[in-house]
């Protein structure tokens, strides 16, 4: 009876909010198996406990890094996007040239590049040049995805709004975006994803979010595994449950072509 409640039927899936629960007690439970298996073969659990506040506190500032360069990437994600298919030749050839270059080279250089530039203008906010580092290398992914959503609304699709008199950001709103979001859910879900697992390089410029907490109660304790077993599963519980909403959304706006 119970397992028949995340079952598909036909013409009665699973209520949507009930996958999203089933997920997140999963991956819960999941977490609990994996702490308490790792505690048979580990004994100084109780050092990682008593700075639990260091964890929390990475994991909380993780969150937050996250969250502002989700908003900003994708915001210039699409303005990139925009920017790629404008019929204005240096707009275009700069956007191009900034996508080709942030994809070109790995986050982690890019990292240690740009730091070095904030701090000759003698820029010393780590966590706003965190997220300014991450939100720009994200934008560059996730304006690919988006051209390619755009591209791939059909021909006709656009005839008809110019025949109905829409202007551009009519057509964009109404026909364009709706249709290409619907396309590139898998992808630009997969791109935040990516996005938090990424943050974790900031720690290199001595942001003190997840991983360099990890790292500074590692550093406290000599307790290597105590230490890294929860920000494996911190990890795993921020982007679990993305990709699970990924695969929701993704059968939900499903279409026949």
């Amino acid at each position: 009876m119970l397992a028949a409640l995340f079952l598909d039927h036909p013409g009665r899936p699973a209520p949507a909010w009930l996958r999203v629960a089933w997920l997140v007690g999963l991956t819960a439970a999941l977490a609990a198996v994996c702490w308490l298996a790792l505690a048979a073969f580990t004994s100084n659990w109780d050092a990682i406990w008593e700075r639990r506040s260091i964890f929390w506190r990475g994991w909380g500032l993780t969150i937050g890094i996250s969250l502002a360069a989700l908003v900003l990437s994708t915001a210039l994600g699409v303005l990139l996007s925009l920017a790629r298919r404008s019929r204005i030749l240096p707009l275009r050839s700069i956007a191009i040239l900034y996508v080709e270059l942030v994809r070109g080279s790995p986050l982690l250089v890019q990292i240690l590049f740009l730091w070095s530039v904030f701090g000759l203008v003698h820029f010393n906010d780590r966590i706003l040049a965190g997220i300014l580092i991450l939100s720009g290398f994200s934008a560059a992914y996730l304006a690919e995805i988006i051209r390619g959503g755009i591209e791939g609304v059909g021909e006709s699709q656009l005839e008809s709004a110019r025949a109905i008199g829409l202007t551009t950001p009519q057509t964009y709103r109404f026909v364009i975006f709706p249709q290409a979001m619907r396309n590139i859910l898998p992808a630009l879900t997969g791109q935040f994803a990516s996005l938090i697992k990424d943050s974790s390089l900031l720690s290199i410029i001595g942001i003190e979010e997840f991983t360099l907490a990890a790292q500074q109660v590692n550093s406290a304790t000599y307790s290597t595994l105590e230490s890294y077993v929860p920000l494996a599963l911190g990890y795993l519980l921020l982007t679990l449950p993305i990709s699970g909403l990924a695969r929701l959304l993704e059968r939900r706006f499903h279409y026949e072509h």
